[in-house]
């Protein structure tokens, strides 16, 4: 089993460079629609067998046109939304930004107890985000295909670790995901996933 974890094309809000994670969020703007449509073109002669994405806006705008170019429905999949950012939610300042990293930072230093103002611990994304590829594997696997979901940069970044073991922070922390950006993971039969492609990048084992 393939998983192709997608980041949604550019939005209103990367536009606007604010932190805008509750849904259903701001729409893709005009490039973003642009993006979608070649990300369908780039994906478009995979063996897929399902297209899910968050119940975001950018998210299922994005899977949309990769959906009908394979004759799909868009699945919307509860588990995979963007990190809540609570009382930062809208903000673009420079505290606001700096307060979202440090918070961050301490996720990944292990301390996952730690929530963002108003919004969800490390342990809140991990156990959701976890769960929904889980049941992915557990309907998916076994087939050659692959299965994409449709997410967002955070939220990718973080699951892909907590999946794959050979996913370091020395290739998570390497810039932030762009736009329709693919992390591919392989299920292994110890229950586990290997990543393969991060952004383009091969990952060795």
């Amino acid at each position: 089993m393939r998983l192709y974890l997608v980041r949604h094309a550019q939005s209103e809000a990367n536009v606007r460079k604010i932190l805008d994670t509750a849904l259903p969020g701001p729409p893709l703007t005009d490039l973003g629609r642009q993006q979608a449509h070649d990300l369908a073109a780039r994906l478009g002669e995979e063996p897929i067998a399902a297209v899910y994405a968050s119940h975001a806006t950018r998210a299922q705008q994005t899977a949309r046109p990769l959906a009908d170019a394979l004759s799909l429905d868009v699945t919307p999949l509860p588990g995979v939304h963007e990190v809540s950012v609570g009382d930062l939610e809208g903000r673009g300042d420079q505290e606001a930004l700096e307060l979202y990293g440090k918070v961050v930072r301490q996720w990944l230093d292990g301390r996952l107890d730690v929530p963002l103002p108003g919004g969800e611990t490390g342990d809140d994304v991990r156990k959701r985000y976890v769960e929904a590829i889980s049941g992915l594997r557990s309907r998916h696997y076994g087939s050659d295909e692959a299965v994409v979901v449709v997410s967002h940069g955070g939220a990718i970044r973080f699951g892909a670790e907590w999946l794959a073991g050979n996913v370091t922070s020395d290739i998570a922390d390497n810039g932030l995901l762009p736009n329709t950006a693919v992390v591919r993971l392989d299920a292994d039969a110890s229950g586990g996933w290997r990543c393969s492609e991060w952004a383009g990048i091969a990952v060795g084992n």
